[in-house]
């Protein structure tokens, strides 16, 4: 038992407020965060050993208690509905690395194709922390002396369910976007790909393209076009049609593709996730839209033509 479950077992746990339209955890029990980035944020939290708080964090976090959360550079502000009626300022503050630091680490990296290629992927490469140890550095907070909480809580411990919560909910914005965690360490996704050198070599490549293009490439004379009509009854008339002018419509296979394409919605505060709650729409949408296009609608229950 460590001190903190010794001191609550003396003071029971205050009831919190039930808080409207905060963010709520999409994992519904178990370990939160599904990427191995994510698990390891929420070690550093876990080694603080602070007892029965955090599953009373991870009860707010699921509960929808938080709020509000905002990432910036090397800082993290939070705010969190408690027992009382005000809500509960949180801060998160993280070391961040300096700008000679990010250009040794980009240097390592830049010299391994595959890293570069994960990292413009949106993909935390597996051995990533053994190349910032390589160059003497961290790219997760080593503990408490690379992070400084505070809530404005009268908990005594540091930290606190509150800042647990927002803990929890920052692992799984880690599975969304895990260059959030290279902006707690000060630097953001897009000047980082910049310090890799990607942004010069694609505009390099380009260069080099449209030099190749110009000097080797034949002359293509425009194609022959008819001049417009100047009738305006001509001009706007649509002409006839092919018969095979819209090719095959059929339903989509996949629905709600667009959704799955963004993946998952930042700090969601819905009971279920934007895909589950949207996806029969889609589907309903997408197979009444081809009975429309094929000119067939609902009467009386039954499906006939128009």
């Amino acid at each position: 038992m460590s001190r903190w479950d010794y001191f609550d077992s003396y003071f029971p746990p205050s009831v919190p407020r039930q808080a409207k339209g905060g963010i709520r955890a999409q994992s519904k029990r178990g370990g939160f965060g599904e990427s191995w980035w994510a698990k390891r944020w929420i070690a550093v939290l876990e080694s603080f050993q602070i007892g029965a708080r955090l599953q009373r964090g991870r009860r707010y976090a699921r509960q929808g208690q938080v709020l509000s959360i905002e990432v910036e550079k090397g800082l993290i502000k939070g705010r969190v509905q408690g027992s009382r009626p005000t809500p509960y300022d949180v801060t998160i503050k993280v070391k961040a690395l300096k700008p000679p630091e990010w250009k040794k680490v980009a240097t390592i990296l830049s010299a391994q194709a595959l890293f570069a290629a994960k990292l413009l992927a949106g993909e935390m490469p597996q051995d990533i922390e053994q190349e910032f140890a390589r160059a003497e550095l961290s790219l997760f907070p080593g503990g408490k002396r690379d992070l400084t909480t505070d809530c404005s809580c009268p908990d005594w411990s540091n930290p606190c369910k509150h800042i647990a919560a927002v803990y929890y909910l920052l692992g799984e914005e880690f599975d969304r976007d895990p260059f959030l965690i290279f902006k707690m360490r000060g630097m953001s996704r897009e000047e980082f790909l910049e310090l890799l050198g990607h942004s010069g070599e694609k505009s390099k490549q380009s260069r080099s393209r449209d030099s190749i293009s110009t000097s080797e490439s034949p002359e293509v004379s425009a194609p022959m076009t008819q001049p417009l009509p100047t009738d305006p009854v001509a001009f706007w008339a649509a002409g006839k049609r092919a018969d095979d002018f819209w090719g095959n419509v059929d339903a989509p296979s996949v629905h709600a593709a667009p959704l799955r394409r963004l993946g998952k919605f930042p700090f969601w505060r819905g009971k279920v996730s934007l895909l589950e709650a949207l996806e029969g729409d889609y589907s309903s949408a997408s197979e009444g839209g081809l009975r429309v296009w094929l000119g067939e609608q609902e009467k009386g229950g039954q499906v006939g033509k128009t």
